[in-house]
């Protein structure tokens, strides 16, 4: 089945839209804060320069998002869908950030219901890699029902080797 990874999602609140190169400049400007890099594997993601490499692999992959509040219209962070894997019927979901303000909001489960609900349609597995000392995140994503299922060195691009956490979440447990 053809799908596509990079359609626009959305609900009441929450609206993803394909990430452009025209958009740079806004999402660094989320994105230069530190606080949201200290517990991902790059810590320096916040810097300029780190931030350009992180921005090239997420165009790259034709599956990143800007994440938008419906209600104001600011723009809250980024996501992606990457590495679809049609003979094991799987994808991953992952790079996602999200500024300071929207902590504690609801804002990542909110994404990731919109981002499950729609990518279900058509794999039976989605992963996550999350950084070893991503407890932020680790914590978020059991809150989705998704299971720690073992460890594995990720490569992100254009960056060294960093130690991860692989989550998995089946189809038939998601509804």
């Amino acid at each position: 089945m053809n799908f596509d990874i990079q359609s626009i999602l959305e609900n009441d609140k929450i609206s993803l839209f394909p990430l452009l190169e025209k958009d740079f400049e806004d999402l660094y400007e989320v994105a230069a804060d530190p606080k949201i890099w200290e517990q991902h594997p790059n810590k320096d993601r916040w810097k300029k320069e780190e931030f350009k490499n992180f921005f090239e692999g997420a165009i790259k992959s034709k599956g990143a998002f800007k994440i938008i509040d419906k209600t104001n219209g600011k723009l809250l962070g980024s996501t992606r869908f990457y590495d679809y894997n049609k003979q094991e019927s799987s994808i991953l979901i992952g790079y996602t950030f999200y500024s300071t303000q929207s902590w504690g909001k609801g804002i990542n489960n909110s994404v990731k219901t919109i981002m499950l609900n729609y990518i279900f349609q058509f794999v039976s597995k989605v992963y996550f890699h999350i950084g070893e000392d991503n407890i932020r995140s680790q914590i978020a994503i059991s809150r989705l029902k998704a299971i720690k299922i073992g460890e594995q060195e990720v490569t992100y691009f254009g960056e060294q080797p960093k130690q991860n956490y692989v989550y998995e979440l089946n189809k038939n447990e998601w509804f």
